[in-house]
């Protein structure tokens, strides 16, 4: 009902506007100050208003408004933004996932300026390991994105952009505590921009293991990470080169809290991950005298991950590379750009010897091209093509097609499509709930890619109203298919295979997005609709643990640079479990406050989920003996009412 109501009030204020837009209304009315704003996904040169791609970005103020919360993690900062559901996917390490319009998060592309720096070993835990100080935005682009970033970007990728050098040096650092054990150090110091500059950015993360219920377990585990990432930037003429390194080392463990207390006398279950992941990044940019410019890109990865379990060990190292060179350039309105990329991923399991090898290699050979044309004033269109060929799969034809109508500076309306696929992989989220564990190796004779197809329909309105006061509606439609979808089953003897039962996951829906602004009060109001089914011959059941429907509501009230106030509350409807019952809905609230004292020193506190909103108030999480227990499915928080409070010193 909820649904049925805001689609047709969107789509009445949206045909009254295009109304309002074709009989000469003012087209003359704008913002009072334009910001601009820079796009590196798409990778063109045009402005923001002017891609005909639908991108989401989440600039500078917004991603240090969600530092304040989680300092330590981007897990929020994502959670909150329409149509994106951050899954927690086990109550003992705190692994989650990224659902982008309701699929699963192996649909979804985590990149890194770029670059996929995330995913296989790091997947379900690189949410919790990117503190986001370093970080300039955040862009997000849903639906199929193939041309420029591979056929794994089915539901959609999120593009994390980290500072460079400005005209200034800066250095920034922040200092926050928890009520849950919590601890936050992180630093960031940027050079002032000249023909050699650099950045370096330092965090230590801590967390005891705390638990706010009786079940004797943790709902947060306890945990300890440093992180260090420093960049060099060369430029000449004409020549831009940069060079960065990551490196992250954690020791993670959750369970029974007597034993993470050092209690081991008596039989408990725990786990312990200890993760050591290091990655380059290299970039090259040469001006050509023709007005193009070619660009060469490579990053290396390496992953040593191991987890412990009562009687059980696990290590592995997953090794990967991508390498890219492009050419892009302008001429006669288009903004084209054609290259190709090569991946290379190689695993090996290093403990247990006595199991079944899981060792895999493989690589992806592609090549791509896009071009966008501003036809007029009011008509753009963007095509990409782009062929992959695998070593174990075949090869792979994904055409791409997004047009935008501008029909006056204040409505716009975006058509978008494409097509995808994602490659079968040991290294999923499913595997690591089971810890690696009795999983029969990937028969590449029997197993395929799952293929996709999806659509989007964005329209967005911006409404002047009267006392300086602002609307901007957007409202977006969408319809993804996935073909032969594996899945991890249940086999003879206990063991667990990747098979590709005979059916296919059909997610439709809308995104609401409607921003009031008035002076100093900002009010956001997100909506997401996402049925999300598995069809076969026979019948059709839903996802499980994907809500419906999702309302997020954020009031602010801001004097800039010197006071901010929030209040937010975030809805989540009935989710489905695997055996075919239903969750309860629930709401979760939150309370932000920030102010500053001056340019250098600002405070910060926050009261998250104050009306402790969590799973274990409504059932037990932990079920059977304390040395070997079984666990419910997650489909809300855990670690319930948390404060949290800091300052951040700029200078």
């Amino acid at each position: 009902m909820i649904y049925k109501n805001i689609v047709t009030i969107s789509f009445f204020l949206f045909i009254n506007s295009a109304m309002m837009s074709l009989s000469g209304a003012d087209e003359s009315e704008s913002f009072e100050s334009i910001v601009e704003i820079t796009v590196i996904s798409t990778r063109n040169r045009l402005s923001f208003e002017q891609q005909p791609t639908r991108i989401e970005l989440l600039g500078s103020e917004e991603v240090n408004e969600k530092a304040n919360m989680k300092p330590g993690e981007i897990r929020m900062l994502l959670n909150e933004i329409t149509g994106i559901h951050v899954q927690q996917t086990s109550p003992i390490t705190f692994n989650s996932s990224i659902r982008i319009q309701g699929l699963d998060g192996k649909y979804t592309q985590l990149l890194l300026d770029g670059m996929p720096l995330y995913g296989g070993l790091s997947a379900g835990l690189g949410l919790l390991q990117i503190p986001p100080l370093d970080l300039e935005q955040v862009e997000v682009i849903k639906g199929a994105n193939s041309t420029l970033y591979g056929g794994g970007a089915i539901a959609g990728l999120v593009n994390l952009i980290t500072k460079k050098p400005k005209n200034e040096s800066k250095t920034s650092v922040m200092l926050n505590k928890t009520s849950a054990g919590g601890m936050d150090v992180s630093s960031f110091h940027a050079s002032e921009k000249s023909s050699v500059s650099s950045t370096i950015f330092v965090s230590y993360n801590k967390n005891n293991a705390y638990g706010p219920d009786e079940s004797g377990f943790s709902a947060i585990p306890k945990f300890n990470r440093w992180t260090i990432n420093p960049k060099l930037f060369i430029e000449a003429s004409e020549t831009e080169l940069s060079f960065g390194f990551n490196a992250v080392g954690e020791n993670r463990i959750g369970g029974n809290l007597n034993y993470i207390s050092g209690n081991t006398n008596t039989p408990a279950y725990f786990e312990k991950i200890g993760t050591d992941r290091i990655s380059t990044q290299f970039n090259y940019l040469k001006q050509l005298n023709s007005g193009k410019e070619f660009t060469a890109r490579n990053s290396l990865n390496y992953t040593k991950q191991s987890i412990s379990i009562p009687n059980y060990d696990f290590q592995g190292i997953q090794k990967s590379s991508f390498t890219e060179l492009n050419f892009a350039g302008s001429q006669n309105q288009i903004d084209w750009i054609a290259g190709l990329n090569f991946w290379t991923d190689e695993f090996e399991k290093e403990i247990p010897v006595s199991d079944p090898p899981l060792n895999f290699s493989d690589s992806t050979f592609g090549i791509f091209t896009q071009g966008t044309l501003i036809i007029d004033n009011h008509w753009s269109i963007e095509t990409g093509l782009r062929l992959d060929s695998t070593s174990e799969y075949g090869d792979f034809f994904l055409p791409r097609l997004s047009v935008l109508l501008t029909p006056n500076s204040h409505t716009s309306i975006r058509l978008g499509g494409g097509m995808g696929y994602k490659k079968p992989t040991l290294l999923s989220d499913d595997a690591q709930r089971l810890q690696y564990r009795d999983i029969i190796p990937i028969d590449n004779d029997h197993l395929k890619a799952e293929e996709s197809f999806g659509l989007n329909l964005d329209f967005n309105r911006i409404f002047d109203l009267s006392n300086d006061a602002t609307l901007n509606l957007n409202l977006l439609l969408f319809y993804t298919q996935v073909k032969d979808p594996i899945r991890l089953i249940a086999s003879e003897n206990a063991q667990y295979a990747f098979k590709q039962p005979d059916d296919y996951v059909d997610t439709k829906g809308s995104e609401l997005n409607l921003i009031w602004r008035h002076n100093n009060f900002k009010y956001f109001l997100g909506y997401t609709y996402a049925d999300v089914q598995i069809k076969n011959s026979i019948d059709t059941r839903h996802e499980p643990l994907m809500p419906k429907e999702r309302v997020n509501n954020v009031f602010v009230y801001e004097v800039e640079g010197k006071l901010r106030i929030g209040l937010e509350a975030y809805y989540y409807g009935q989710q489905m479990r695997s055996d075919g019952t239903k969750t309860r809905d629930f709401w979760i609230f939150g309370l932000m406050m920030e102010k500053a004292h001056n340019e250098v020193l600002s405070y910060f506190l926050n009261f998250e989920n104050f009306t402790d909103t969590r799973q274990s108030r409504y059932e037990d999480i932990y079920v059977g003996p304390g040395g070997n227990p079984s666990i419910v499915e997650i489909f809300a928080p855990l670690d319930g009412f948390v404060i949290n409070g800091g300052l951040k010193i700029n200078f």
